[in-house]
């Protein structure tokens, strides 16, 4: 069985190692990405079509010690593409950075679909 990759966290002031499963980070991400208004994540086989199983619409890479997060949205429609991307982006690197003292290198969203106001 493959050893499961685990990010290292320094902390000067550490009396011993810590380490962060990629599945943690996915979670804290999906959780500053739910403070947003004006999306829902890409989930199940919408994303299983790109060849690969995204958590919620989370991707968290880990290279060379820098962290870098692909995000699968569905926008509500009449939101601002741009504005809510960068709400997005700036909400998970800072949670990231209070939660668990990673610096994200890149935080990309890519707007899958949009969501339409169904009237009830």
């Amino acid at each position: 069985m493959a050893e499961k990759e685990l990010l290292s966290v320094t902390n000067k002031d550490s009396l011993g190692k810590i380490e962060i499963a990629p599945e943690v980070i996915e979670v804290i991400t999906g959780l500053a990405v739910a403070e947003v208004d004006g999306i829902s994540m890409a989930r199940g086989s919408f994303a299983e079509r790109f060849g690969k199983k995204y958590s919620q619409g989370v991707k968290v890479d880990l290279e060379n010690g820098g962290v870098m997060i692909d995000l699968y949205i569905v926008l509500k429609y009449g939101e601002s593409i741009p504005k809510v991307a960068e709400k997005i982006q700036t909400n998970v690197k800072q949670t990231l950075r209070n939660m668990a003292e990673l610096e994200v290198k890149e935080v990309n969203i890519h707007v899958m679909d949009l969501e339409m106001e169904t009237e009830e």
